[in-house]
C-alpha cells in the first residue's frame, strides 16, 4: 500500500486530537483490526447505521465500521477502546471509536476510519503500523460521552413530510443500545411501533399530525427500559434536521 500526503497529514494531525469518549477498566477482547481507504482520514457519510455527515466526523472521525458488533443495527453508535498489541509500534491506550457503519475484513472484528487506526501508533510509528495493513488488537465496550451535546433525534434526509418520516437518534450516550422506538398515536391513545428500517434508521408511513412524541426502548447499565421523549418532533418537522431532547441515555 503506497502512502500519500494525505495519508501522512493523517498521522500527523491525530496527535492532537481528544478523543469525545472515555474509557474503563473492563476486561478486553482479542480481535484484529485494519482500516478502509478514505482521501481526508475521516469516517464515511454513507455507512450502514444511516448516520450521515455525522458518520464522518463524530468523534474527531475516530469511527469504525464492525461486523460481529453490529447486531442488525442495535450495535450503532457504541463506543469500544480498541488497541493494537505489538508493543513496539501500539500505544497502551489505543483509541476510542464510535460505531458507524458495517464491514468485513480479513477476519477482523474493527475496520477501522485512517484517522482511528493512526491513534493506536506509538509517536513516529504511524506508517510501520499502516504497512501491516491488519494487526492484532484488544477490546473492550466503553461508555460515550460527548460533552457539550444532549442527545438528539434527527429526521432522516429520505423523509417525506408530511406522509413518511425516518429518524435516527445521534450522540448516544453511556453503554445503552436502542432495541426499538414507538411513535405516540394520540387519535388510538396508544403507542405504535416504528420499523427498523436499517442500521440506526428508524421509520413510518403516515406518521401522526402534530408535534411527535417517541419512547425508546433501552438496554443499558439500568437494565431493559422505556426512555420517553414527549413533543421531540415540532409539527412542521422538516427532513435533515436534528433536534434535542431531554433524555439521559447511560
Amino acid at each position: 500500500m503506497g502512502f500519500s500526503l494525505k495519508l501522512q497529514y493523517c498521522l500527523v494531525s491525530v496527535m492532537v486530537l481528544l478523543p469525545a469518549v472515555c474509557y474503563s477498566q473492563d476486561y478486553f477482547v482479542k480481535s484484529r483490526a485494519t482500516y478502509y481507504g478514505s482521501p481526508d482520514c475521516l469516517g464515511t457519510p454513507s455507512g450502514a447505521c444511516g448516520f450521515g455527515e455525522y458518520g464522518r466526523s463524530v468523534n474527531d472521525a475516530n469511527v469504525a465500521g464492525v461486523s460481529r458488533l453490529y447486531k442488525n443495527g442495535t450495535g450503532c453508535g457504541a463506543c469500544y477502546q480498541v488497541r493494537c498489541t505489538n508493543p513496539q509500534i501500539c500505544s497502551d491506550n489505543g483509541v476510542n471509536i464510535v460505531v458507524t457503519d458495517y464491514g468485513e475484513g480479513d477476519n477482523t472484528d474493527f475496520i477501522l476510519s485512517p484517522r482511528a487506526y493512526a491513534r493506536m501508533a506509538l509517536p513516529e510509528t504511524g506508517a510501520h503500523l499502516f504497512a501491516y495493513g491488519v494487526v492484532d488488537v484488544e477490546y473492550q465496550r466503553i461508555p460515550c460521552q460527548y460533552s457539550g451535546y444532549k442527545t438528539q433525534v434527527k429526521v432522516h434526509e429520505h423523509s417525506k413530510y408530511s406522509n413518511y418520516l425516518a429518524i435516527v437518534v445521534l450522540y448516544q450516550a453511556g453503554k445503552s443500545e436502542i432495541l426499538s422506538v414507538d411513535i405516540w398515536q394520540e387519535d388510538c391513545k396508544e403507542w405504535i411501533g416504528m420499523r427498523r428500517a436499517y442500521g440506526a434508521v428508524f421509520d413510518m408511513a403516515n406518521p401522526p399530525s402534530g408535534d411527535i412524541s417517541l419512547r425508546f426502548q433501552v438496554r443499558g447499565s439500568a437494565g431493559l427500559t422505556w426512555v420517553q421523549a414527549p413533543n421531540v418532533i415540532p409539527k412542521y418537522w422538516k427532513a435533515g434536521v436534528a433536534y434535542e431532547t431531554d433524555i439521559q441515555l447511560y
